[in-house]
């Protein structure tokens, strides 16, 4: 591998470990699929998703990374992101994000997925569906000699054309060995503009998505991320390869998931 401004530059062994680690991922939301339903808590959901990880020779990345708590995270409702599991129940109409990092052999599979709790509201099903074609656009932008601008521009405008607002403040990452690098990957922004796409590069795309304003807020556990105006967030993320003709999505879901209801 080489890097480019502090950016790896990955060959193909490097793809097929993130094909492994990528995988594992997925299978851990498909997995995971059934038990989200009215009644479930989301610790139960937490130490489900932790053991299936031990179980498959990997390691919950977020557990005690920078003092997080659990094994995943799961936002619900106006939860915009890093929700911590703990009692709260699931109920009927809930919108739920599930986020998974597992640690394969040293390489990070990280992905998220939204998911229904039973019948859910016209407004939620748009919000998601919403979402999802904002990462699928993103990920249409991603070809070399194209810029981190052109995903964010995509992204924002297809959100905004729907009435919806892009969350400023979190952003996808580059990802691999370590969990967290550069680049920066925004949601939002101008065509042409920002780092120029490479074939072999890793980054992920996970953009957060508001029915209403796109402020938000930290609560006082320092992780759980809210909207100011309570409006329900949505968020897909996946992790890519860029290639000479586009992009290796890795965490294509094995059952064929893509979104709700599944």
């Amino acid at each position: 591998m080489r890097t480019s401004s502090q950016v790896v530059i990955h060959g193909e062994e490097d793809f097929v470990k993130m094909r492994a680690a990528g995988r594992l991922a997925a299978e851990t939301l498909d997995m995971i699929t059934p038990y989200v339903k009215p009644g479930v808590s989301t610790e139960e959901l937490n130490k489900i998703i932790h053991d299936y990880t031990l179980d498959h020779g990997a390691v919950p990345a977020t557990l005690n990374y920078k003092g997080y708590p659990k094994s995943c995270c799961i936002s619900i409702n106006h939860v915009v992101c890093h929700g911590i599991p703990g009692e709260r129940v699931l109920m009927e109409g809930d919108i739920v994000n599930i986020d998974v990092t597992s640690i394969l052999d040293g390489w990070y599979g990280d992905t998220s997925r939204m998911y229904s709790v039973g019948a859910i509201s016209r407004k939620a099903k748009n919000l998601i569906d919403v979402t999802y074609e904002c990462l699928m656009l993103g990920l249409k932008a991603v070809k070399p000699g194209n810029t981190l601008g052109d995903i964010g521009y995509a992204i924002q405008t297809y959100a905004e054309s729907h009435r919806m607002s892009v969350v400023r403040e979190f952003c996808g990452h580059g990802i691999g060995t370590l969990f967290h690098t550069v680049p920066n990957v925004l949601h939002f922004g101008k065509p042409g503009q920002g780092m120029v796409l490479q074939a072999g590069m890793f980054f992920t795309v996970e953009p957060m998505v508001n029915l209403g304003k796109p402020d938000v807020k930290i609560l006082e556990d320092g992780w759980t991320a809210v909207t100011r105006d309570r409006s329900l967030s949505a968020q897909f993320e996946h992790m890519i390869g860029v290639t000479e003709e586009g992009c290796e999505i890795f965490t294509l879901s094995p059952a064929g998931f893509s979104k709700p209801p599944y």
